[in-house]
C-alpha cells in the first residue's frame, strides 16, 4: 500500500508539472452557477474512459474522470484529454472503495459509467483479496452511494465475457489457424446471454459478482443500471499491459521487436470490437436505459470480427514485414479457447451493429502506435520487454 502510495504522489506531481491539476475531494460536486450536469466516468484515465471522455467532450458535454491513476501509463491519457479539452474535463483522484470520495464525487452526475476494476486474471490469481475487494466490494460501495441518493443517475457497468467460464461444453474443432464450434448455428451466431454463468478464476468470481449485484440493485432497488459483458475491446489510446490488451501487445511488440508468450496453441479465438463503435453502444443503452435497466448485454464484433492469435500475427507481418519471436506455453486456468459475442439482444433493442472491421480496426491502432511509439520506448529505457498474451 505504502509503495502504492508513492506512486499516486509521483503521477500527481508528474500531472501537476504537465498542467494538468488533478482536483482534491472538494472540487467534487454538483456543478456550480446551474452549469450542465457531468458525465462521471470511473476509471476515467483508462483506454476506453479516455476514448469515452473525448466523444462526450466533443459534444460539449462536461466529464468528470475519477480514477486512483494506479495502472502505469494512464498519466498520458490524462495529459492529452487536457490537452484536448482543457476545463471541460475534470479530474478527481480517488479510489473506487473511498465512500466519503465517491459520495461527492456522485453528487450532481448526470449519468455514470463504471470502468474502475482490476482487469487481469493472472493479477488476480496471484492477488485475490485485492481483486474482490477492487472488483465486487467497490461496486457494491458504489452501488450504496448510488441507492442512498434521491435521485440516483443511470449506471452503465462493464463485465466480462469470463463470466461464462472456459465453455467447456462447447464442442469445438479447428477450422485452418483457429478453433470454431462444431455447431453451424454457433459459428453464425456466437454466444447469447442465455448461455450458462460459470465463474472461473478469482477475476471470474469478482466481475460475475459485481455483474449479479448491478442487475440485482436494479431489480430489487429500482436503480437505472444496466451491464454489458464485454469481448475484446481495442483501439487507440491502448497502450496494452501484459496482462491485458493483447490486440495491441502484438502490435507494440512487432513495432519495438519485443517477444512474446502465448499461452495455448494461438488458435484461440475471440470477436474484437474497435472502440468507436463501443463508445457508440455506451451512449445508446444511457439513451435507452428506462427501458434496458436491470438488463445484461453481451458485446463484441461478433461473427464478421472473428480473429484467433495465430490470425493477427498475419495480419501484423503484413504491415510491419516481420512478426515477434514468440513461445508457447501452457493453457492457464480459464482460458477459453472460443469466445464469440451474440450481440443480437442489445441490437434490436437499440438497432446497434459494429461498423469497423478487424482489418481496418487493427490498422487505425497499428498507425496510432507508430505516431505515439516514441514515447513507448522512451518509457522502455530502450529495452527490450518480454510480453505475455492474455485474452479477454
Amino acid at each position: 500500500m505504502r509503495g502504492q502510495n508513492r506512486n499516486n504522489c509521483r503521477v500527481r506531481n508528474k500531472l501537476v508539472r504537465n498542467g494538468v491539476v488533478p482536483r482534491n475531494s472538494g472540487a467534487a460536486g454538483p456543478p456550480q452557477n446551474g452549469g450542465p450536469r457531468p458525465v462521471l466516468i470511473l476509471g476515467g484515465a483508462g483506454f476506453i474512459g479516455t476514448n469515452l471522455a473525448d466523444r462526450l467532450l466533443k459534444s460539449n458535454r462536461p466529464v468528470m474522470v475519477y480514477d486512483n491513476l494506479s495502472r502505469p501509463g494512464v498519466e498520458r491519457n490524462l495529459d492529452w484529454l487536457q490537452e484536448m479539452h482543457g476545463g471541460n474535463v475534470r479530474i478527481e483522484m480517488g479510489d473506487i472503495c473511498d465512500r466519503p470520495k465517491l459520495r461527492k464525487a456522485l453528487q450532481g452526475a448526470e449519468q455514470v459509467f463504471h470502468f474502475a476494476a482490476q482487469v487481469a486474471v493472472t493479477t488476480s490469481i496471484a492477488s485475490p483479496l485485492h481483486d474482490f475487494t477492487v472488483n465486487a466490494l467497490g461496486t457494491v460501495t458504489l452501488l450504496e452511494e448510488l441507492r442512498a441518493l434521491e435521485d440516483p443517475p443511470p449506471l452503465v457497468f462493464t463485465s466480462t465475457n469470463k463470466v461464462y467460464g472456459g465453455l467447456k461444453g462447447l464442442d469445438l474443432q479447428v477450422n485452418c489457424k483457429r478453433y470454431e464450434p462444431v455447431d453451424p448455428f454457433l459459428r453464425l451466431t456466437g454466444i447469447n446471454e442465455r448461455c450458462p454463468l460459470d465463474f472461473y478464476s478469482p477475476y471470474g468470481c469478482s466481475k460475475g459478482a459485481a455483474d449479479q449485484y448491478v442487475i440485482d440493485y436494479a431489480r430489487t432497488y429500482g436503480l437505472p443500471a444496466a451491464v454489458f459483458r464485454m469481448s475484446c475491446i481495442y483501439g487507440p489510446h491502448q497502450f496494452g499491459t501484459e496482462d491485458q490488451g493483447w490486440v495491441a501487445h502484438f502490435l507494440i511488440s512487432a513495432i519495438e521487436g519485443r517477444p512474446l508468450t502465448i499461452y495455448g496453441d494461438g488458435m484461440q479465438v475471440r470477436d474484437i470490437l474497435f472502440i468507436d463503435d463501443l463508445i457508440d453502444a455506451f451512449l445508446l443503452v444511457q439513451e435507452n436505459i428506462r427501458s434496458l435497466s436491470g438488463q445484461a448485454f453481451n458485446i463484441g464484433g461478433g461473427p464478421s470480427n472473428v480473429i484467433s492469435l495465430l490470425e493477427l500475427l498475419e495480419l501484423v507481418k503484413g504491415r510491419q514485414k516481420e512478426t515477434p519471436a514468440i513461445n508457447f506455453a501452457d493453457w492457464r486456468p480459464g482460458d477459453q479457447r472460443y469466445y464469440v459475442s451474440d450481440s443480437k439482444k442489445f441490437a434490436a433493442a437499440t438497432g446497434w451493429a459494429p461498423k469497423v472491421s478487424a482489418a481496418r480496426g487493427v490498422g487505425e491502432l497499428y498507425n496510432w502506435l507508430l505516431d505515439s511509439r516514441s514515447v513507448s520506448v522512451e518509457q522502455a529505457g530502450g529495452e527490450k520487454e518480454h510480453y505475455e498474451v492474455c485474452i479477454d
